[in-house]
């Protein structure tokens, strides 16, 4: 509740505040619209913060004028919190340094890049390809000689069916494809969308005609080459209820008979009226959804076998029930419960930028964006130092492993530059140092290989370290969200301490507030009512009696309650207008002159309510407004007694650190706008 409260705080009025420190020569002129004890606050950065909380409003001296008040409050307790050294604590870098990793990651991408990738994403997903391919399997760090043994096998097999080799032929043939399924599908696919397979095979299919070949793609998985079948506009999404009579070996006919029997007779079920739900429940064989009367959830192409997919979208309207029909699971009906047509790019283009950042694409946008930090700063590897390295490494036996140096390294080199950023250097020493803190993967591969990713690791860290140090200055919207989130967690932590909590924790303070301040915790004008429910008119009369002559009237519903259990319902308390339907009865015959408090009781008021029985109203008390105890109001005291030490903390802050605006500069902002 504390992390959801001060991250609301974060995202609500605690909006970035570019402030500077201001030196005995600082002259504040027109440049500053207020100062705040030696802090001030810039005209710039403060219709920044009031732009982005007042979009919509029209911008008056009023407005101004109010909104100036509230972030008057919000620099006091800012300053304050710095003043107290909160800033300086642990606890608060480590929780800063947490958001602003998070804040960065955006600025550490190629955002243009990123844009493209999301819309090519979307257009792809308006079609729908349909492929097969043939794979021959080959590790992402596979040795050199591995490498082009693989491409030459591949290469054989794409000349054989351009040659007019049948492609499942090919596919299916001793020394074909790699892919398990190949055997049975003859590497088929099916119908895929994007998103659905890795990004460098999805490109080789949609870049690929119907009909035709595609280039050999490399995957994790090794080497590919696709033959496109066919191209669809994209179904959208359907969700279906569905019977399935299992057929565990459709080849044995009287088995692929019995259940089409039984799914036939369902089906005739289904016409003759009786409900779809009740009959998945009794006789469907997918045991998860028969007791939710067969619904599956949302799906899209490429989520269920073809048969299953082709017959869900091919029906028209909700409520619509297909005819029997064979998958490799058995036998199905399914129902149409709902159609999504595919969404607009809008509705999509935040779900996609996600999509786009965990998968293979990201890593397009990060060496993309590398290599625009590589430009930028002037990047520069030393050749002749790597060369070294790799002479090093190829006479020496595992020194990968976590904790060791790399050996037979000259001492002359330690010290030489490896690589640069900027100006700055990183040695042969840094690279030594970096690569004895990891514990790289594939050791069986060759030492050179190993080295050139280390190098390649720590140069992307490198380049990536000294961009996300520069964010502020190159960023000015980052910079303001950093200081936004700084004050916001500073705030946060200083009011609770000051007002929140202490509200809460400070049981003798909040009770001499409450003493204090009694009426302002007033219970409005409230009766004192007994109603009686009674069964019929004869009850009704017994329990009136019993009434007047004080009698208990819980006992007598206890004797009744066997065999009458609703023979008397009572409900006693005390209610102001508007919260009970009987109490505000009494109000409103009260204030229409049909009832009149007497000193007599009982004062009854009598109606009839139909089946429910008759109602009787004893009005005991007409209280006048009185306070409530602190029991009673405590949430409402709470939040006075928070107001008020708030107020008080305001006005000793304001003591402490003098404020002052420029009205001229700020009310410039009107015209500005103009």
């Amino acid at each position: 509740m504390k992390l959801f409260l001060k991250i609301s705080i974060l995202l609500g009025f605690l909006l970035a505040v570019h402030s500077v420190e201001l030196s005995a020569q600082t002259d504040v002129a027109n440049d500053y619209v207020l100062t705040v004890g030696n802090e001030a606050v810039t005209l710039s950065d403060f219709q920044h913060i009031f732009g982005k909380n007042n979009r919509d409003s029209v911008i008056t001296r009023e407005a101004l004028d109010e909104y100036m008040e509230l972030f008057i409050k919000f620099k006091l307790k800012v300053l304050e919190a710095e003043s107290l050294g909160m800033d300086t604590v642990a606890e608060f870098k480590k929780e800063l340094a947490g958001y602003r990793d998070q804040l960065a990651r955006p600025y550490l991408v190629d955002m243009d890049l990123l844009d493209e990738l999301v819309l090519e994403a979307y257009n792809r997903q308006q079609e729908e390809i349909n492929a097969r391919h043939i794979l021959v399997s080959l590790k992402p760090d596979a040795l050199p000689e591995d490498t082009l043994r693989a491409w030459r096998r591949i290469s054989k097999l794409k000349a054989r069916i351009a040659a007019g080799e049948d492609f499942t032929a090919v596919a299916k043939s001793k020394g074909g494809s790699d892919d398990p399924s190949a055997v049975d599908n003859g590497g088929d696919l099916g119908w895929f969308t994007a998103f659905q397979m890795v990004y460098s095979f999805e490109n080789a299919a949609y870049n690929t005609p119907v009909g035709e070949l595609s280039d050999i793609v490399r995957t994790r998985f090794g080497y590919h080459v696709l033959q496109v079948n066919g191209r669809r506009p994209a179904r959208g999404e359907v969700q279906v209820a569905h019977i399935m009579i299992r057929v565990p070996d459709a080849t044995k006919k009287p088995m692929l008979m019995s259940a089409k029997a039984t799914i036939d007779a369902v089906y005739d079920f289904i016409k003759a009226g009786e409900s779809f739900e009740s009959l998945a429940l009794k006789y469907s064989d997918d045991a998860t959804t028969a007791s939710k009367g067969g619904v599956l959830p949302w799906f899209g192409t490429g989520k269920m076998v073809e048969e299953f997919e082709n017959a869900s979208f091919a029906l028209k309207n909700d409520g619509d029930v297909s005819e029997p029909f064979l998958s490799s699971y058995g036998w199905h009906i399914v129902k149409r419960l709902g159609f999504k047509a595919p969404a607009s790019f809008d509705d999509v283009k935040r779900q996609l930028k996600k999509k786009v950042s965990r998968d293979s694409r990201a890593d397009i946008t990060r060496s993309s964006f590398l290599h625009k930090l590589k430009d930028e700063y002037n990047f520069k590897m030393d050749s002749r130092r790597v060369a070294h390295l790799e002479t090093a490494v190829s006479h020496t036996d595992s020194v990968f492993y976590k904790g060791h140096q790399i050996e037979n390294v000259k001492k002359s080199e330690l010290g030489k530059t490896l690589f640069s950023i900027d100006g700055n250097d990183k040695t042969v020493q840094d690279f030594l140092d970096f690569a004895a803190r990891q514990k790289p993967r594939g050791l069986n591969r060759p030492s050179k290989t190993i080295l050139k990713a280390l190098l390649h690791q720590m140069v992307e860290e490198s380049l990536l370290a000294y961009e996300d140090a520069r964010l502020e200055e190159k960023h000015s919207d980052f910079r303001l969200l950093i200081e936004e989130y700084h004050d916001g967690i500073l705030l946060f932590e200083l009011t609770d301490t000051k007002v929140w909590s202490k509200a809460v924790k400070d049981t003798v303070g909040l009770e001499q507030y409450h003493e204090r301040n009694a009426e302002l915790f007033m219970w409005p004008e409230r009766v004192d009512i007994a109603v009686y429910t009674c069964e019929d008119e004869k009850l009704a009369k017994k329990v009136q009696k019993a009434v007047k002559k004080n009698k208990d009237i819980e006992a007598m519903r206890r004797e009744l309650i066997a065999e009458r259990p609703l023979a008397i319902r009572i409900e006693s308390a005390l209610y102001p207008e508007g919260v009970n339907n009987w109490a505000d009865t009494v109000f409103a015959a009260i204030k229409d002159g049909s009832f009149k408090m007497t000193t007599k009781a009982p004062r009854f008021i009598s109606l009839s309510v139909g089946a429910e029985g008759i109602v009787l109203i004893d009005v005991r008390e007409l209280v006048p407004p009185t306070p409530k105890s602190l029991k009673e109001a405590r949430g409402q005291v709470i939040a006075s007694y928070q107001d008020h030490l708030e107020k008080e903390w305001i006005m000793t802050l304001r003591r402490k650190y003098p404020v002052k605006i420029n009205k001229e500069i700020l009310y410039s902002i009107i015209n500005l706008e103009d």
